[in-house]
């Protein structure tokens, strides 16, 4: 089977990006992903923006550290399994940190989020929460487990934690795309997916305001990027628990014309 992921989908024109995209490949995946806690201005997703997305195609929206940044999120969260929060929150907390779907093919996939403690709020322990993902997956299912996290090395560790166990380990949150795609054991992995937003930006807002905090120290109110938005994501070739490709997506909607 083939699976996207798309990456941390920033503001209207990473919505804009991923409805375009979606417009003239969906039909080349049999299940599609995307990050989607951006969606508001970076800082988490409305009703609205998640039914965009599903609208478009997505199957599964995750979030991260701004899960709650919306009010009306905690209620959505507990009306649909296709927004996934990350497992990592304590008990109780509303909606699902992991689902198993059937794609287009037929195949049921287990699509899971766990949230890094490095640089992070704190969080219950994000192996004992990867592991709570595998074991409740089907033997033969693929399984994509997101780490949502800042530091680069425990999103490698953690993949090293899953390798031979699970289909693929996608990093998000730093907004950014790393080229160190692989495959270790059958479990395909990349550091950081990237963002699907305006590229020339500051990981998705106006340079202009941020530039202005990190000069002189004062606040002042961070707004988005507007603009043409990059694409960012994975594509993986999956067979049960083992992927056997991946390959890094980048594209801009302007390519389309």
């Amino acid at each position: 089977m083939r699976l996207l992921f798309i990456g941390d989908v920033y503001g209207a024109p990473g919505i804009a990006a991923v409805q375009a995209y979606l417009k003239r490949h969906r039909d080349a995946f049999d299940f599609v992903v995307a990050n989607g806690e951006n969606c508001a201005g970076g800082f988490g997703i409305t009703r609205s923006q998640f039914r965009s997305l599903r609208d478009a195609g997505v199957d599964v929206v995750t979030l991260g550290n701004h899960t709650f940044d919306q009010a009306e999120t905690a209620e959505l969260l507990e009306e649909t399994p296709r927004l996934v929060r990350p497992l990592t929150y304590p008990r109780g907390t509303p909606g699902v940190g992991f689902v198993t779907l059937p794609a287009r093919d037929g195949t049921r996939v287990t699509i899971g989020q766990v949230m890094g403690r490095i640089f992070m709020d704190p969080m219950d322990d994000p192996f004992d929460a990867a592991d709570a993902i595998v074991e409740a997956a089907g033997p033969n299912d693929p399984v994509i487990v997101e780490v949502h996290a800042e530091a680069t090395s425990e999103k490698r560790v953690l993949t090293y934690h899953l390798e031979g166990r699970v289909s693929a380990v996608i990093g998000s949150h730093t907004h950014v795309q790393t080229a160190d795609e692989a495959i270790h054991q059958g479990t395909a992995s990349i550091t950081d997916v990237g963002m699907t937003g305006v590229e020339h930006s500051s990981i998705g807002m106006r340079f202009e305001e941020v530039h202005h905090r990190m000069r002189t120290k004062r606040p002042r109110r961070f707004k988005p990027a507007t603009g043409t938005a990059t694409l960012c994501a994975v594509a993986l070739t999956l067979e049960g628990r083992r992927a056997h490709t991946i390959e890094r997506v980048r594209w801009r909607a302007e390519e389309a014309s």
